[in-house]
């Protein structure tokens, strides 16, 4: 979530437009929710001009019928409970009150200020230019002012409790955190006790702003900031801080569970039909996204049967030769899309829009049955969620939410508490899937084994941008717990082999895929340290059969490589991209496969699963150097493969070198292709472990050329070594 808003996430937002601020607290986590009524279904299909306009903000006329697109609500999920998230998102909702109009006055993209103050020269497409230079100065101005304001809550927050604590408790009392209104936080609190603390705390469920109020509501002119935003909407979606309630004695189910507690709280505040939700860490940077998601989910021809839209994952903190694949544009681009042609893709996690009652784990209409039971044994005891569980079954809506009661309040935190999903079917067929590392790819196989389908959709600008470890040890870590999460889908009661029982032959193929690619890594390092019979006497590697086995292998590989740039010319991916995945999957393949099906055998032996890791995405202490975190090497022990394959390689090409000075003489020209043709092998090895390479360096790494001199230096010591040795051993035979 943005750190403007508190929960964690740099350059995030809030709804749209987004907003964001420059810092991200540290151990901060979130999600947050831009969620749209069905209203705004019938919007997308307006055919009005591009001009640049957030959709959940214009005005459309549909039969006659005047619709605001503007009803959406935001819910951020903070999982620490602190309060200093939940003032940096009052704080955000303050300064919205100037970026949202500014926005939209001047389509504004992308619309988290952060990344559109970064921008050099912003191309200008809105419809005011006269108005704009004045408004942009005045606006950065304040937003620097923000961002001020935020670095400062933490210490304003500790002052204040301290003056409190002076005057509202007694000696020897637990030292409260307070808030700005003279209350306790009933989340987290700096000085910790028992039931405020990070992992225990009550539910809390704030609303910021509430839903704007009817009418045009034009805004007149900003006396304090010298802005006129008199034609100008100045409404703004509805703003809820959710922080779900924790306590030691109940598994707290990690992100699914988060992400559950916000759609029961949703339910009962705004109920809408689709839900859209991002990561801590992503923001919108194309404000026609939503517009772009619901005009797959109105399509006359399958719009009904389409649980949820997901859009790619793009990043804008990523070096610029990608060098550890974060883009990953091979599968974004070409696998995902691919899919379009059977059930559709897979949830990724996050930038996905769904449909709600597809989530409650509903049939699609074909194989819907017409009395739906919605018990509580199946969705909790909360008698109002119930009732807005069938409304969304009926699509049955209200245009305003209804009003902030203190019953409505006490309503929405039960359902985010601790234990409200205990014993029912939340987790399991309702939901997000619990107790595996990763919920995303279970959470759609789910959805599509009940028939429903789903849609990638990619757009010219990219729909959300987000932030990726660009850390090599980072991007292993994350890479683990994917892959370790896939091979505990393969061996649960979603395995696609049987499970979703409406799940289409091919979609189930490519769900198998999607689970055992990491058993396929065990082959690979196999593969990765065969150069050592190098290491070996000769007489071993230059058996008939050898030439034959490579090539086969050989013909084997440039078959894969021509399907895959096939493929590839299909997707639009460039060379580069293909190329940093094929170094990126042999570098996993020794590191990360490997150490997520070594969890994986650990699991099916003592019942424990892949641990889940909140991946690092901060930059290192270098604040001058923007990619400083990418020379930054972290040794850990799934490095230990990968630096035994690099070295491996090294020493095997030196002493083919060192051998083919020895030998030369008494080689036959049969022997001499068998030596060329092992040697292609090493090499093919050492360059698509060239990163890897490069990691090791540290921050040597900034001078590549550093490397392409030490890697002949090493392989002609070792070939030196070895000329040596075997002269040395040939005197002591032959004395």
């Amino acid at each position: 979530m943005a750190s403007a808003a508190g929960a964690g996430g740099a350059n995030a937002g809030l709804a749209d437009p987004l907003l964001a601020s420059a810092k991200k607290p540290v151990g901060a986590k979130g999600k947050h929710w831009v969620a749209a009524d069905k209203d705004q279904r019938r919007a997308a299909k307006e055919s009005g001009g591009e001009d640049g306009r957030p959709l959940l903000f214009r005005t459309y006329k549909v039969k006659g019928t005047l619709l605001h697109p503007y009803r959406c609500a935001c819910y951020l999920s903070d999982d620490s409970g602190a309060l200093i998230q939940y003032e940096a998102l009052v704080e955000t909702a303050k300064f919205a009150t100037l970026w949202v109009p500014f926005c939209r006055k001047h389509c504004i993209e992308p619309r988290a200020p952060e990344s559109y103050f970064e921008l050099e020269a912003p191309l200008y497409t809105g419809s005011a230019p006269e108005d704009f230079k004045n408004d942009h100065s005045s606006v950065h101005r304040e937003y620097d002012e923000f961002k001020e304001h935020l670095d400062s809550i933490s210490s304003a927050i500790s002052k204040r409790s301290d003056a409190y604590n002076s005057m509202k408790t007694e000696e020897g009392d637990a030292k409260a955190t307070w808030m700005a209104n003279g209350t306790q936080w009933p989340g987290s609190w700096i000085d910790t006790t028992e039931i405020h603390r990070k992992g225990h705390h009550a539910g809390i469920v704030k609303v910021v702003l509430g839903h704007s109020i009817r009418g045009h509501n034009l805004g007149s002119q900003a006396s304090t900031n010298n802005l006129n935003f008199a034609s100008t909407d100045v409404r703004l979606p509805m703003l809820v801080y959710i922080s779900r309630g924790k306590n030691p004695s109940y598994d707290h189910n990690k992100k699914a569970g988060a992400l559950n507690a916000q759609l029961r709280a949703s339910a009962l505040l705004s109920n809408a039909q689709f839900i859209i939700n991002f990561d801590c860490d992503h923001y919108i940077n194309n404000s026609q996204a939503l517009r772009a998601a619901m005009c797959f989910m109105l399509d006359q021809r399958q719009g009904d049967s389409t649980a949820f839209v997901q859009f790619p994952q793009r990043f804008d903190n990523v070096d610029p030769s990608d060098r550890y694949g974060n883009h990953n544009r091979v599968f974004f681009d070409g696998t995902m899309l691919a899919l379009n042609g059977l059930q559709g893709p897979s949830y990724l996690g996050t930038g996905c829009m769904f449909r709600r009652i597809a989530l409650y784990g509903i049939d699609p209409p074909e194989w819907r049955h017409d009395n739906i039971v919605v018990d509580d044994k199946r969705f909790g005891s909360s008698i109002p969620f119930l009732e807005s569980v069938s409304k969304a079954i009926n699509q049955e809506r209200s245009t305003i939410p209804p009003p902030i009661s203190e019953t409505l309040v006490a309503e929405m935190e039960r359902v985010v508490s601790a234990s409200h999903d205990k014993a029912t079917g939340w987790g399991k067929g309702v939901g997000y899937i619990y107790d595996i590392a990763t919920e995303d790819i279970v959470t759609g196989f789910r959805i599509h084994g009940q028939g429903w389908r789903s849609m990638y959709c990619t757009m010219e600008r990219d729909a959300f941008c987000g932030i990726a470890p660009i850390n090599l040890t980072e991007r292993l870590h994350q890479i683990v717990r994917w892959s370790g999460g896939s091979l505990e889908m393969f061996f649960s009661l979603n395995n696609p082999l049987i499970g979703g029982r409406r799940i289409q032959a091919l979609q189930r193929v490519s769900y198998l895929n999607m689970t055992v690619y990491p058993v396929t890594s065990l082959f690979i390092l196999l593969y990765a340290l065969s150069p050592v019979m190098w290491l070996i006497p000769d007489e071993v590697y230059i058996q008939r059969p050898f030439t034959k086995y490579v090539v086969f292998l050989l013909v084997i590989i440039l078959m894969i490589h021509v399907i895959g740039w096939l493929e590839i010319k299909w997707a639009g991916v460039t060379w580069l991209d293909y190329w940093r995945n094929e170094q990126f999957f042999m570098i996993g393949s020794t590191s990360a496969y490997p150490a997520a099906v070594l969890h994986m055998v650990v699991n099916l032996l003592t019942k424990k699963g892949i641990h889940f890791r909140v991946t690092s995405k901060q930059t290192a202490a270098d604040t001058n150097d923007k990619f400083a975190d990418l020379y930054d090497m972290r040794w850990v022990p799934m490095l230990i493969p990968t630096t035994v394959v690099l070295i491996a390689n090294v020493g095997a090409i030196g002493v083919a070198m060192g051998k083919t000075i020895v030998y030369m003489g008494a080689w036959t020209i049969a022997q001499k292709t068998h030596a060329a043709l092992g040697l292609l092998f090493n090499v093919w090895i050492m360059v698509l472990l060239y990163p890897f390479a490069l990691a090791i360096m540290g921050r040597w790494a900034k001078r590549p050329v550093i490397l392409l001199v030490l890697l002949p230096v090493a392989f002609t010591i070792v070939c030196l070594v070895y000329v040596a040795v075997h002269i040395l051993l040939l005197s002591y035979l032959t004395f």
